[in-house]
């Protein structure tokens, strides 16, 4: 335990790493009753502190603090820890771990504001919801090099082991940052880099920024990969529910170190953007940050570039929801994400083409049609907003708009036009714009990479995975059960790779303990949602018949479901509340969906002859996000590479392609050094087992000889 002296190396953040030692004395030395003084189970605040006044067979009564009387049955009643255990850095070492023995401490430091407490192997965080000094200079300082016993909790020592472990074991290392909406999984992903960053800086300070050809100015490596962050949480997070400053996008990021130690490059994997954000947003939320900084006004060159306005309810697209959020000021904010755009070697037409794209986007809601008198068939009604938004993409509005209304389609060797209904063009504008926006981001996050790409040696790295938490929201639709199961996924593979493994150290060592299987915990529900006849697999099978309803999907789901898995339920009515069509157990909770329009979601479908125009007449950068498009639908010759299956790939079928990229292939890495020690034995036992063959061989030859 550090004393006053040494803690004075942290600052004005002391006060929040660990009390003095006169406070921590003083609760020591607080009168305690070890065989009375309990936790007891409470109906309002899950757990009271409270004495035990009598004991009967199976029943005890007990007296809350402050409270009345109750008696309740042995296995509500927890022994509660010595005072000593107050507030206790590590909650591993209490004499009764239990459930409210940890809620207690991690609530009793969160009144103190500390905010970090370790829990053996792993760093609890619990969300402040402001900003304390833990992040200064003199911190990051004051943590570097220490061992962990050493310091207070918090996410820079489990950092600066990762950066130790990395050069003494001589191995890449992971850390994993979970846990529901809200907790603070992005800041503290944020203070991970920020931590590599300061530490095994290579860079001259006073080298601050080199000049490029566009004769803009760069940053160094270290403030290029703290400037991604901006950039992509203004593209990538959003106000919800609960927080307001949510992910919505998972990332893993490498941060790449030369063979001593020296910062030498990083790189970033993004999955499953919340495109659907794009067109609709529940009245508590916002859209995408970008859009509403943009509209700010701070660089009014824009507003008249994008043909905008500063008012946000004058689009469609962003103003389903909220349109400010309280605690982010829009201007600041546009600031920060237009210098990391010039900080991360975007050249000026990219960033344009950025800006240019996104108010594109805000018109593509604003574009409306009617139904033709005596006719199903659709027809632009006004073509003002058409004109911006093809001017802002260097399109022929005449020509989106024909191909919008009468799109050309392959039917055998030839095309034929296709009349479409007004629904058909509403949902055709959505899927363009959502498909415009999303692959702008993935772009983004590829050229960010190339800039982040240095020719420096390097020889391990240490990656970051933050994810988007688990939520439960009124109104739940096919993009949140994407994320609560891929949230599902990754706490089983954290499960079975944690708690498995420390078992398994448990057998080596001889200590008596009953096997528990973590993981299985997890599976009936990640069954019912993935395996075959699952919830996914009874989507895309409906997805491929055309006359197939949300109420033929919802149907085959109970037929197949209902009363044969118990994680799928029909919900009960909740005035007030969405209409829920069927709920999941989920580890987490239980959370019921909706499925309206989850077929559409699905299929996805994009106006092809639309993404022909994108393709050949657009400006540079749109014709560069759709070139990797496998058809080309105004028939203009081009072949391109046919994967198995992309005729009909549906957002679900590509979703589980990417989940299984994050929880599999991300954190295996005591999976493969495992099966690598085995291979090495297996190898090591043949060759025993030659060995002995030839020595019976010999022995027998030595018998006949004598």
């Amino acid at each position: 335990m550090s004393s006053d002296a040494e803690m004075a190396a942290f600052g004005p953040a002391a006060c929040f790493l660990r009390k003095s030692e006169k406070e921590r004395i003083e609760a020591q030395n607080k009168p305690f009753e070890a065989k009375t003084s309990v936790f007891v189970v409470d109906p309002k605040v899950a757990f009271v502190k409270g004495v035990i006044t009598n004991r009967e067979t199976g029943k005890v009564t007990v007296k809350k603090e402050g409270g009345d009387s109750v008696t309740v049955k042995d296995d509500q009643i927890f022994p509660m820890n010595p005072p000593k255990y107050d507030k206790i850095e590590d909650m591993a070492m209490m004499t009764h771990l239990h459930e409210p023995a940890v809620l207690y401490n991690l609530k009793e430091r969160y009144a103190a504001w500390m905010i970090y407490t370790y829990s053996g192997l792993f760093c609890v965080t619990v969300n402040p919801y402001k900003w304390l000094p833990v992040y200064n200079p003199e911190v990051v300082n004051a943590y570097r090099g220490k061992k962990r016993q050493e310091a207070p909790p918090h996410i820079f020592t489990i950092s600066d082991n990762a950066y130790q472990f990395m050069l003494t074991d001589r191995e890449n290392q992971s850390i994993l940052i979970t846990g529901e909406s809200g907790a603070g999984k992005t800041v503290n992903t944020k203070r991970v880099i920020q931590y590599f960053a300061t530490i095994a800086t290579t860079s001259d300070k006073k080298k601050e920024a080199e000049p490029q050809q566009t004769g803009r100015l760069k940053g160094t490596l270290e403030d290029q990969i703290i400037s991604a962050n901006p950039l992509l949480e203004a593209f990538g997070n959003a106000k919800t529910v609960r927080n307001d400053n949510s992910s919505r996008f998972g990332k893993f990021i490498r941060i790449h170190f030369g063979a001593t130690g020296k910062l030498a490059s990083a790189d970033i994997e993004t999955y499953l953007l919340e495109k659907s954000r794009v067109t609709f947003q529940l009245k508590a939320e916002r859209s995408y940050h970008i859009f509403y900084q943009i509209m700010s006004n701070k660089k009014p060159e824009l507003i008249e570039m994008l043909l905008i306005t500063t008012n946000p309810y004058d689009f469609a697209f962003v103003s389903q929801g909220e349109i400010t959020v309280a605690s982010i000021d829009d201007q600041e904010e546009l600031m920060a994400t237009d210098s990391a755009i010039d900080i991360l070697g975007f050249n000026a037409e990219e960033k344009t083409a950025i800006y240019k794209l996104t108010g594109a986007v805000m018109h593509f809601g604003n574009m409306k049609f009617k139904q033709k008198q005596r006719e199903e068939q659709a027809e632009p009604d006004g073509t003002e907003v058409a004109d911006k938004a093809a001017y802002l993409m260097n399109l022929n509005s005449a020509d989106l708009l024909k191909a919008l209304c009468f799109p050309r389609v392959k039917v055998g060797n030839e095309y034929v036009t296709k009349g479409q209904t007004v629904q058909q063009v509403t949902n055709s504008v959505g899927a363009l714009g959502k498909a415009v926006y999303e692959k702008m981001f993935l772009w983004m996050v590829v050229r960010i990479n190339q800039q982040l790409d240095t020719k420096q040696p390097r020889q391990y790295f240490i990656g970051v995975l933050d994810i988007a938490g688990f939520e439960i929201f009124d109104y739940n639709s096919l993009e949140q059960l994407c994320i609560n199961f891929t949230n599902e996924k990754l706490q089983q593979f954290f499960n079975h790779h944690m708690f498995v493994l420390e078992q398994e150290e448990y057998k080596k060592e001889g200590i008596e303990w009953e096997f528990i299987d973590f993981g299985m915990d997890l599976a009936a529900c990640i069954e019912l949602i993935e395996k075959p006849m699952g919830i996914f697999s009874i989507l895309e099978e409906e997805c491929m018949f055309p006359k197939a309803t949300d109420t033929s999907f919802k149907n085959k789901l109970y037929d197949q479901h209902l009363g044969k898995s118990a994680n799928f339920q029909k919900p009960k009515p909740v005035k007030g509340k969405p209409e829920a069509h069927f709920s999941l157990v989920h580890y987490a909770g239980t959370v019921d969906y909706n499925i309206t329009g989850w077929l559409e979601k699905n299929k996805d479908p994009l106006n092809e002859t639309v993404v022909g125009l994108y393709q050949k007449y657009s400006m540079k950068t749109l014709a560069t996000l759709f070139a990797d498009r496998p058809l080309d639908a105004e028939g203009s010759g081009k072949k391109a590479a046919k994967k198995k299956g992309s005729s009909f790939q549906t957002v679900s079928a590509l979703f589980r392609e990417e989940q299984s990229n994050v929880n599999l292939s991300k954190f295996r890495k005591i999976q493969h050094e495992l099966e690598e020690a085995e291979e090495r034995a297996d190898v090591a036992e043949s060759q025993v087992n030659k060995l002995r063959v030839r020595s019976r061989e010999v022995h027998k030859t030595v018998s006949v000889a004598e």
